[in-house]
């Protein structure tokens, strides 16, 4: 999985330049009775007036990112898309409008019709009615989505820019006017001045979330299977011939979890490589991923802890599905909270929720990758609430584990279990 992950970080840039859909090159007739809206049209649909809009909507888009607004002309192109080429046919007002509209199934290859535009009598100028008319617009099956957006956005500025000329008003002064221009936020902190990024940080703590889920829920169910599978083939007989049960469950539980650190490690590294590779990588603070490595240990012992001892206790994988209930509720509920946490990282049930283990490390872990992180005393309170978290899970697995390793017959439930911890 990491090598497929960095090959389509490597890969998926270069690739979209491959899949752009290819140029779009037909004719459009337009039935303009006004006379008005078809000489704006034919100039907002010249091939050079729609790459020099798309590339202006790209370089608005790359602007949010960190030196999105230094990128090179060739790679805002490539972003923009491929520019289609219309030829723009004037038909006569009185025009068969069947015959038109016949030409748009036609199979001539040499004079492909995408389309046909109706221009109403009255969209330039009211007539009795006291709102202005508009259009109708006929496609063919060639008429791609992103073709016929470009023909509705040509044709209301075309229509606009008809109207106010009708009306004697300037449309440079009118669109000045009404163009205001949202600039990127600067958070200002003790370490300096930084550009916003509302977007990214929208995302960031639902990735941390993905983070933790998947690496404490892969190594916790290989920690319940192994020992599932040593129980009933009684090999872990033979093991406790030679070390305690206590020893026996560490290792495992030590063991396990330096594996998942390599992994965790291993996906910091790519998801590093993706922000590096897109120029995003100082929108991260260090700390976030050293406070991400300490809360996935936590989280790890705790969560391993449990699923170990609900091994230890059952005699077969199926017997395991009532037990594991009540601990994939767990590890599942602040996995589905971490977006709404993210977007209030300090509302009350946020901060609850930073101090109520097991869920706690995902909570403050979320809230620390939002754009309000919370204060330094309320992260090294989880921690320690986290620590007294995991010695408490591990504790309670020491005993289920001492007690139902060499057990075989009916699994117990939460019951038999808490009373297996009390009297071990």
């Amino acid at each position: 999985m990491p090598v497929l992950i960095g090959l389509l970080i490597i890969v998926g840039p270069r690739l979209r330049g491959a899949m752009r859909s290819p140029q779009v090159v037909g004719h459009v007739a337009v039935i303009d009775p006004t006379a008005q809206v078809l000489p704006a049209l034919r100039a907002r649909l010249a091939p050079a007036a729609i790459e020099q809009r798309r590339a202006a909507a790209a370089r608005r888009a790359m602007a949010s990112l960190p030196g999105g607004d230094q990128l090179p002309e060739d790679q805002v192109r490539q972003a923009a898309g491929s520019v289609p080429r219309l030829t723009i046919d004037e038909r006569p007002p009185n025009a068969d409008l069947g015959a038109e509209k016949r030409a748009l199934s036609s199979s001539d290859p040499s004079h492909r019709q995408l389309a046909l535009i109706v221009i109403h009598r009255d969209a330039v100028q009211r007539g009795e009615s006291a709102e202005f008319g508009e259009y109708d617009i006929y496609a063919s099956r060639g008429l791609d989505e992103a073709t016929e957006s470009e023909l509705h956005e040509s044709l209301s500025k075309a229509l606009v820019s008809a109207r106010l000329s009708a009306a004697q008003l300037d449309e440079r002064e009118i669109d000045a006017m009404m163009v205001v221009d949202r600039p990127s936020s600067v958070i200002v902190s003790a370490t300096g001045e930084q550009r916003a990024q509302r977007q990214f940080m929208r995302f960031l703590p639902f990735i941390v979330g993905v983070l933790l889920f998947v690496g404490v829920m892969t190594g916790g169910q290989s920690l319940m299977t192994s020992t599932v599978e040593e129980k009933s083939s009684r090999v872990v007989e033979v093991l406790l011939a030679a070390i305690s049960p206590f020893q026996l469950m560490a290792g495992k539980l030590l063991g396990q979890l330096a594996v998942g650190l390599v992994a965790m490690g291993i996906y910091l590294g790519l998801g590093l490589l993706a922000l590096y590779s897109f120029a995003m990588l100082g929108v991260i603070d260090p700390m976030l991923i050293v406070y991400l490595l300490v809360f996935f240990l936590i989280t790890y012992l705790v969560f391993g802890a449990l699923m170990m001892s609900i091994g230890a206790a059952v005699n077969q994988i199926q017997e395991a599905q009532s037990l594991m209930g009540p601990v994939m509720l767990l590890l599942i509920m602040p996995y589905v909270l971490s977006p709404m946490i993210g977007r209030a990282p300090n509302s009350p049930l946020s901060v609850a929720l930073s101090f109520v283990p097991p869920i706690n490390t995902f909570a403050m872990m979320t809230r620390m990758a939002s754009d309000s992180p919370p204060p330094a005393w309320q992260v090294w309170l989880t921690v320690l609430v986290g620590i007294g978290g995991a010695y408490a899970a591990i504790w309670f697995a020491s005993k289920v584990f001492k007690v139902g390793l060499l057990m075989h017959g009916k699994p117990p439930d939460f019951r038999t279990l808490i009373r297996w911890a009390r009297e071990a």
